[in-house]
């Protein structure tokens, strides 16, 4: 048996009715201590949802290494990276009264958890290891691992990967300069790993260590101004067919991820990171092969 045409208006009316005060009724809104850009402007110039409204946090180590920063000042825009970052920076609209540094060890960058910078440059090599607790931008800077030892020594004399086996070998900890001890050298003695850079430096003058990984740019700062009897001994190849690269870390997830790559795509097909690169880091001429 069929309802009657006038129920079948009534229940009709009921469920439009029903349907119209749930579309008025109020939504929750979505709480964030963030300023959001509008969806089809989200790397709106100087209007990044970041994380302090109107200003570019951004994070390195203390101290802050030559040749990537200069005085161990990042914010005088002096040295490779503090000149990348204000250039980042000023490619998504905030100049360098905008941006605010922050101290953050090597290791808590890129270690899971929230993070309290918009981005943080610190020497990172991108990795899929690290990919799975932060974001990295587009790569700023192509770099090879390199070792140096004190002249005269045994590992000075090395002229491949073999020759440096039985070497007691000495790298900051969490580093790709650690990894390719591990995975490239395979040593018959277990390597030596510091907190910092600085103490690996200080082992290697010390005769602690036969030799110390370190990048490439930072081995011949090393050897031209901090430990003047020491020699790089030579660089790693790229491992698996692609280049080593530096990356911009941001939080995982970061809504700023794909603008803050733009902006390092930008600068590179404009010629900026090549001009800032020549700067900064012209010293590193080419050094020995290790094979």
């Amino acid at each position: 048996m069929h309802p009657a045409p006038r129920a079948l208006r009534r229940a009709a009316a009921a469920v439009a009715l029903l349907a119209t005060a749930v579309s008025c009724a109020p939504q929750p809104e979505a709480s964030s201590d963030k300023p959001s850009a509008s969806a089809g402007n989200i790397c709106a110039r100087g209007k990044l949802a970041t994380e302090t409204p109107g200003r570019l946090t951004v994070a390195t180590d203390e101290p802050a290494y030559e040749p990537w920063f200069q005085d161990d000042d990042p914010a005088n825009g002096k040295g490779f990276e503090s000149a990348v970052a204000y250039a980042v920076a000023e490619e998504l609209g905030y100049g360098k009264e905008k941006v605010v540094w922050q101290t953050v060890p090597f290791n808590k960058a890129f270690a899971p958890g929230e993070k309290t910078f918009d981005f943080d440059i610190n020497q990172v090599s991108i990795s899929e290891e690290r990919k799975k607790a932060v974001d990295f931008s587009s790569g700023y800077y192509d770099v090879r691992q390199a070792v140096v030892a004190l002249k005269g020594s045994r590992a000075a004399k090395a002229k491949s990967i073999a020759d440096l086996k039985g070497v007691k070998l000495g790298a900051q900890v969490g580093t790709t300069s650690l990894d390719y001890i591990d995975d490239v050298v395979r040593p018959t003695r277990k390597a030596a790993v510091y907190a910092k850079n600085d103490q690996a430096k200080s082992a290697l003058k010390n005769g602690q260590v036969d030799a110390i990984v370190v990048d490439l740019p930072t081995a011949f700062y090393i050897t031209g101004a901090e430990i003047t009897d020491a020699v790089i001994v030579g660089q790693f190849e790229n491992q698996g067919g692609t280049p080593e690269q530096f990356g911009l870390v941001l939080d995982k997830g970061s809504a700023l991820t794909s603008c803050v790559s733009r902006a390092v795509d930008a600068l590179r097909d404009d010629g900026t990171l090549q001009k800032i690169e020549q700067q900064w880091l012209s010293d590193a001429v080419d050094a020995p092969v290790l094979k």
